[in-house]
């Protein structure tokens, strides 16, 4: 990919670069870990193309598609020392990311709750065509304190683009990814909310277990977006976890 395809692209804070990759709920997913994070770094949070009814991109057809565009995307803007943080889908595309051709320019990735992986003993739940409440009672730990606002004509729209993008991304897994995993030299923390029934935990843990040296935290109380419901337990697994990683480069 000769460009990088993202007209949505948010950046707050100063600092080293925090590439945050969101889910197949958008990017108003991330918005409370894009801010945390923006205290201490610069946070890089594009949309993915196709997703809050930006125009999907045709050479985009994988996720492995996606992460080669990112990858574009860190060369061309010569980030480097990036820390990658990356939510369900964009789990799956952060490792993605540390397998490919700006793998050099990665400190260290952390997919939460990543999606994309094919384990036997721990497949993954089908959210195809599932409505926004039948989702919040697989992805929450407490979904009786999840208020869904009134649906409107815009958020229906939107939400029908990023499922058909999802759709088009063939997001199902990649039966391939966990043996190549192994494969991985990049820090990796993988964070996982214990109370997750769409990819539970312990898809998680055979997920964490297949990347050598990789560290795994459970988050309890939370489900598949744990920073939304325990931000402070995810906020202090990442925070010794960032400045090793710039450290660990700086040295390099």
């Amino acid at each position: 990919m000769t460009s990088s395809p993202f007209t949505e692209v948010s950046e707050l804070g100063a600092g080293r670069p925090v590439l945050v990759l969101h889910g197949g709920g958008g990017p108003f997913t991330t918005a409370l870990l894009v801010q945390h994070l923006a205290e201490s770094a610069r946070v890089i949070a594009p949309t993915h193309p196709g997703f809050n009814g930006t125009a999907r991109d045709p050479r985009i057809t994988t996720v492995r598609d996606l992460a080669d565009a990112y990858a574009t995307y860190l060369i061309e803007r010569d980030l480097r020392n990036v820390l990658v943080v990356g939510s369900s889908v964009g789990g799956w595309v952060a490792t993605e990311l540390a397998l490919g051709s700006a793998a050099d320019r990665i400190s260290g990735i952390v997919p939460i709750n990543a999606a994309g992986f094919e384990v036997e003993s721990h497949p993954a739940r089908d959210i195809r065509g599932m409505s926004p409440q039948e989702l919040a009672q697989y992805s929450f730990h407490d979904p009786s304190k999840l208020r869904l606002p009134p649906p409107t004509p815009e958020g229906v729209a939107i939400a029908q683009g990023n499922a058909a993008t999802l759709a088009a991304l063939s997001v199902d897994s990649d039966p391939k990814l966990m043996k190549r995993v192994h494969a991985i030299t990049i820090p990796t923390l993988v964070i996982w909310g214990e109370s997750d029934r769409i990819v539970d935990l312990g898809y998680g843990r055979a997920f964490a277990a297949a990347i050598p040296g990789s560290e795994f935290v459970h988050i309890p109380d939370s489900g598949h977006l744990p920073y939304l419901e325990n931000p402070t337990a995810v906020f202090a697994a990442l925070a010794p976890f960032s400045p090793h990683t710039q450290e660990l480069k700086s040295a390099q």
